[in-house]
């Protein structure tokens, strides 16, 4: 078994309204992996930042991250993706307003992982996802 985590977590973490222990409180010691789509997603935030202190802790954020085992996005998990894809938009919803959310699904379901998510309307109509919940602390 391995997790994802859900972009919005690792941002809590570096925000500090979640800790690395909440999230091993739950993924325990199964391996957690980076997704492709955890980088991009940071590194568009990092790009809409001005310069200061908050970018520099953004970036940093991003170096620790990246020394997490990486998953790769292979012609397998893109067959996967659009299966998952497809079998949203026969369902009436339109699966292009939550592509990213796609992809990392698409990884996980894939590779039988499990997504890690505070944000489970973004996952709940995919089918095959294993998914479990965590709720932010309110700051």
């Amino acid at each position: 078994m391995g997790w994802l985590i859900d972009t919005n977590l690792w941002i809590a973490v570096e925000r500090g309204t979640l800790s690395a222990a909440d999230i091993h409180a739950i993924t325990r010691q199964d391996p957690v992996y980076l997704s492709p789509v955890n980088v991009a997603e940071l590194r568009f935030g990092i790009g809409l930042l001005p310069p200061g202190r908050t970018r520099a802790r953004a970036v940093a954020t991003l170096g620790r991250l990246r020394r997490k085992p990486q998953l790769r996005i292979t012609t397998d998990t893109a067959e996967t993706f659009g299966r998952l894809a497809a079998a949203i938009k026969a369902a009436g919803r339109d699966p292009a307003v939550r592509v990213n959310d796609l992809w990392l699904a698409a990884q996980a379901v894939h590779r039988g992982f499990t997504v890690l998510t505070s944000n489970p309307r973004d996952f709940r109509d995919v089918p095959e996802l294993k998914m479990v919940s965590l709720t932010l602390p309110r700051r």
